[in-house]
């Protein structure tokens, strides 16, 4: 009578004391026989032990024995609170007898303890979780006999399980593993959600949980796809039903809740059966041979009918003439689902081993007032190679029909022996029908480094041809004057008085005029002739030896009422030939300011040293011209003189009034055509 939770399974198992995880009662006993196949040996691991031993292990104690019956020999004896056994009790023999004694104690909660032959090197207990192990991916094997009712899961599938769910039972969960045989679990840990939502499947129930710091999945096939119910790729045609439900509404229409109506997540009625008893089906044509992993199923989902199928068995065939039932591995007994608590839930059952079969039917056994399911099958493909055909070749032509004999005993042996040696024993590769099939590592390299190729190359060609079309753009402005259209932008402005000049080699022959044809032109017609014959572009500003370049000026001719030429004659001045440098002249869709003169003042021996050498202004508005009684170097070239109103600048190097040389002077800028004679 002290026995407590138990599951024996052929390769593993789970044991625990009466009570576990209470203190055991007084005064009771149990022994567990545990055996394997022939040839295996038990390793036995204790998961937590609380045993108390105030009379050193004298009534209350658990031993381990080799063997089973009155042969049997002890291995050890334990007890103690909070005992510690890190390593393995390992048998050997195939069979081990665990003996449980409690004695008068007031505390203690006893033991739980998992075996497995010694094969499973990797055995975990039941109480295991994810934050016992610091390793981002491991893998170990669960023990049968997980589902205990005193463990806790919060998560689900694919999203995965909080870090304080115990291992086992969190892959029983997710149909890693069977509660009946156990198996080997594929861990993989990752940073933690902030909610864990909770569900039923496999007749566990997993609670929502809170926000923790990491979580756990498993890695599995891959085969756990949808077979095509909710998607509609079976068609109708292919779903059937022992009975279909008929029954008129308020308003006289008669409702049908026909077989393909049992679609997962299909809004409306559900498929329900006429009669609800325990030979109704609904059944499941897939076309061909599928792997059938898993099923989930759903209620009415209609709130005015709440029916639901809490029950079921699982039978197959692959004819829809003989038919199996389901039944888990090393056992002969019908294999009966868990199916929902109330019509909305999905709730999912996990078939280990898988079924492969064509046609699949449902057998409600328990249901809540009427007989009502959706459904959605999950699986994949299945494909199995075939046996090679067998040829005979023609026996030779012997008289003695004993030897033709022995020819076909010789020949048909040596074709067996050749089918043995080639038999497969792998398990076939299974594509998911749903889940994209992974690609080989190559494949995924050369998927990435394909289009980073193609990107680079393409860049890199774009950058060859906009250098090239740059440079042939360079070649055609070099060793000409005309402005590039990017040369009238507003920002050239102000870039354009940080230029170097022009060189010197480049410089044409400056415009001269004498005294003489001065003397017969009119004082407002030497704007027009000066402006007749202008260059389009600046002469180049050299002028013999620079010693100093001064600063640049920049202005622009007053706007409004232009000043007089009649008031001073600026040709009557002394003058002596010299070179002179000349403003550029404005483009006609040019930039609003001249551009800057660069003077030579080498030659210009009234210039003050201090003085300055540059004025920059623009006349605003109409407003007149501020010349008249003001001594104003323009340029740095006209000299304070007592009538000093001149629109222009005298000249350098001014000798006299009787100088018959030919002068040089500065182009004129274009003037506004208004301006008056006096």
């Amino acid at each position: 009578d002290g026995c407590g939770h138990t599951v024996l399974g052929p390769e593993s198992g789970t044991l625990a004391s009466i009570n576990y995880p209470r203190t055991s009662p007084n005064s009771t006993v149990c022994e567990w026989e545990i055996r394997v196949k022939p040839a295996q040996r038990v390793q036995l691991k204790f998961g937590d032990f609380d045993i108390d031993d105030s009379d050193s292990c004298h009534s209350s104690y658990l031993r381990v024995h080799n063997g089973i019956g009155p042969n049997r020999t002890e291995i050890g004896k334990y007890c103690g609170f909070g005992f510690q056994m890190d390593g393995l009790i390992t048998s050997k023999s195939n069979e081990v007898t665990v003996q449980f004694m409690s004695g008068i104690h007031t505390s203690g909660r006893g033991f739980l303890a998992a075996y497995s032959t010694t094969d499973k090197s990797d055995l975990i207990t039941c109480l295991d979780n994810a934050s016992h192990f610091s390793e981002p991916e491991f893998n170990k094997y669960c023990p049968a006999g997980c589902v205990i009712p005193f463990a806790d899961i919060s998560g689900t599938i694919p999203h995965g399980y909080r870090d304080s769910s115990s291992l086992c039972m969190a892959g029983v969960h997710a149909g890693v593993v069977s509660n009946t045989l156990g198996g080997q679990i594929n861990v993989v840990i990752s940073k933690g959600i902030p909610y864990y939502e909770g569900s039923l499947a496999n007749n566990v129930t997993s609670k929502a949980g809170p926000l923790s710091t990491s979580l756990f999945t498993f890695k599995t096939s891959g085969c756990y796809g949808t077979l095509g119910m909710e998607s509609g790729v079976i068609p109708d045609s292919h779903i059937t039903s022992s009975s279909i439900l008929e029954w008129p509404n308020q308003t006289g229409q008669v409702n049908i809740w026909k077989p393909e109506n049992a679609r997962l997540k299909r809004v409306g009625p559900p498929w329900a059966a006429f009669i609800s008893d325990e030979h109704q089906w609904l059944q499941i044509d897939l076309n061909k041979e599928k792997k059938i992993t898993g099923i989930i199923t759903t209620g009415s989902t209609l709130a005015e009918h709440y029916y639901y199928v809490s029950a079921y068995r699982i039978l197959y065939s692959d004819d829809a003439q003989k038919w199996t039932v389901y039944r888990e591995s090393g056992t002969d007994k019908d294999k009966i689902f868990q199916g929902n608590t109330e019509l909305y839930q999905e709730v999912r059952n996990n078939f280990i081993p898988p079924i492969i079969s064509r046609f699949f039917r449902i057998n409600p056994l328990k249901w809540h007032h009427k007989i009502a399911m959706k459904v959605e099958l999950l699986g994949c493909q299945f494909s199995i190679g075939r046996a090679p055909k067998i040829t005979l070749p023609p026996p030779p032509q012997n008289k003695n029909e004993e030897n033709n004999a022995d020819f076909m005993d010789d020949f048909i042996h040596s074709v067996k022996t050749s089918l043995q040696t080639d038999k497969t024993t792998f398990t076939p590769e299974i594509k998911n029908t749903t889940v994209t099939p992974s690609v080989t590592k190559d494949v995924a390299l050369a998927a990435v480094l394909v289009p980073v190729l193609v990107m680079v190359f393409t860049a890199l060609i774009l950058t060859l041809v906009c250098v090239w079309h740059w440079r042939n753009r360079k070649k055609k402005t070099e060793g000409t004057y005309d402005l590039p259209y990017w040369d009238r932008a507003g920002w050239w402005k102000g870039m354009k008085q940080f230029l170097p000049t022009k060189s010197a080699e480049h410089e044409e022959t400056p415009v001269h005029y004498s005294s003489s044809e001065l003397s017969h032109i009119r004082p407002r017609e030497v704007p027009t002739m000066l402006q007749t014959e202008s260059a389009e572009y600046a002469q180049p500003l050299v002028g013999g030896i620079v010693g100093t370049l001064h600063q640049r000026s920049t202005f622009k001719p007053e706007e409004g009422k232009e000043a007089s030429y009649a008031d001073l004659d600026p040709y009557n001045s002394p003058i002596q030939e010299v070179y002179h440098a000349y403003a550029e002249p404005l483009p006609v869709t040019g930039p609003e300011y001249a551009t800057p003169i660069i003077m030579d003042m080498s030659s210009h021996p009234s210039t003050p040293v201090g003085a300055p050498s540059i004025s920059t202004f623009k006349a605003a508005g109409n407003q007149a011209s501020p010349l008249v009684g003001t001594c104003n170097k323009l340029l740095s070239r006209t000299d304070c003189v007592s009538s000093a109103q001149a629109l222009y600048d005298i000249p350098k190097g001014q000798l006299g009034l009787g100088s018959a040389d030919p002068l040089v002077y500065q182009v004129p800028q274009a003037l506004p055509a208004g301006s008056k004679d006096e």
